[in-house]
């Protein structure tokens, strides 16, 4: 008996926050690899436009917030290309790590794949203006519960920067005035108000 696929829920115009990570933890290939990543996601953002309400680059993972749009909620197909555009440009250039042994079948290494990512995401949707909340500091704090630095401000690869320039607030309290103007609605409606 074959086992059935794992089918994501896709729910139009709902807020989600992701988890993803490299299959080689404790690397720094994504903040050494920077521009890149950048390239990808603006790759996939023009192709498939989305809203990227939180982001935060480690060096061997990265945590986001996406409100997708009604008319194209998949989000799997999304991450697959930021991940792909991302591995196939390192292969390229010839700065691909070895995947983690065993990774890779000869029919993934026949199609290319490189093995950079740990396989799958982990994904929550978000249900209210609290999670939203609460998801946003996630990303943001994230640096710091890595022990990475000692304020989530003085993390480069955040999107905490842009959130902070566009509230015009300098406040390093990024858990009040530095939050991003949208938010969402509990996630039945699939509406946001701007507020």
């Amino acid at each position: 008996m074959t086992p059935m696929a794992f089918v994501h829920p896709y729910i139009a115009g709902v807020t989600l926050y992701f988890s993803l990570a490299l299959a080689r933890p404790g690397t720094s290939l994504l903040v050494d690899e920077i521009d890149l990543l950048r390239a990808a996601v603006r790759d996939v953002l023009r192709k498939r436009p989305f809203h990227i309400d939180a982001f935060v680059v480690l060096p061997d993972g990265l945590h986001a917030v996406w409100t997708l749009p009604e008319a194209d909620p998949n989000y799997s197909e999304r991450w697959g290309n930021v991940k792909s555009h991302f591995s196939r440009h390192l292969r390229r250039t010839g700065r691909a790590p070895d995947p983690p042994p065993g990774r890779l079948s000869a029919k993934a290494v026949r199609r290319g794949e490189v093995g950079i990512w740990a396989q799958g995401f982990t994904r929550r949707v978000i249900a209210d203006a609290e999670d939203y909340r609460a998801a946003l500091c996630r990303c943001h704090d994230a640096p710091v519960m890595r022990n990475l630095v000692s304020r989530p401000q003085d993390w480069p690869y955040s999107s905490l920067h842009r959130d902070r320039r566009l509230s015009g607030s300098g406040a390093p309290d990024h858990h009040g005035a530095a939050l991003p103007v949208r938010t969402p609605q509990p996630a039945q409606s699939s509406l946001f108000a701007l507020g």
